[in-house]
């Protein structure tokens, strides 16, 4: 826990509780995003598969990053991530969609949707944080250029496919 931290925090007029629930949020979807990336890779049929595949693993590994960095300036504001699955949907902004259809066209959709509520997750992050948390609206932009990183790649990826297809 980072005591100055949290004092500069309180000083700019943050609420640093409010502030750990919206990140434990968001720590919630990263994990939620994280399994459903993977299991998308393991089970995708169709369509450009192994690229696909390859796509969503690396996409996982970086949700899985992303969770931790949210976990870290979770503690750093003295606060504890979620740390019972079960209560990732709770608190999940953009919840848990679970492919059960395992066509690559399916998976694309299905994940580009994910990323779409991600983005806004993190613009909305920023703008609650803005002036009162710099170190958080700071992680929040890191973690959305990211998102909209990934949503390029699956729309890429969604292009391909249909340009297949014709």
């Amino acid at each position: 826990m980072g005591t100055q931290d949290i004092e500069v925090v309180k000083k700019h007029g943050g609420d640093v509780k409010a502030i750990i629930d919206e990140l434990n949020k968001a720590f919630s979807d990263e994990w939620l995003a994280y399994y459903q990336y993977w299991i998308g890779s393991q089970i995708a049929e169709g369509l450009m598969r192994p690229d696909v595949q390859k796509e969503l693993m690396e996409h996982a590994n970086e949700e899985l990053e992303h969770a931790g960095k949210l976990a870290d300036r979770i503690i750093s504001l003295g606060g504890v991530p979620v740390i019972e699955p079960k209560d990732w949907y709770k608190f999940t902004n953009c919840g848990y969609d679970a492919p059960t259809n395992p066509s690559t066209v399916e998976l694309l959709k299905q994940n580009i949707k994910g990323e779409q509520c991600a983005i806004e997750v993190y613009k909305n992050l920023a703008t609650f944080c803005h002036k009162k948390d710099s170190v958080t609206v700071h992680l929040a932009h890191s973690i959305m250029r990211d998102e909209v990183e990934h949503e390029q790649d699956l729309e890429d990826l969604q292009r391909d496919i249909a340009y297949l297809k014709k």
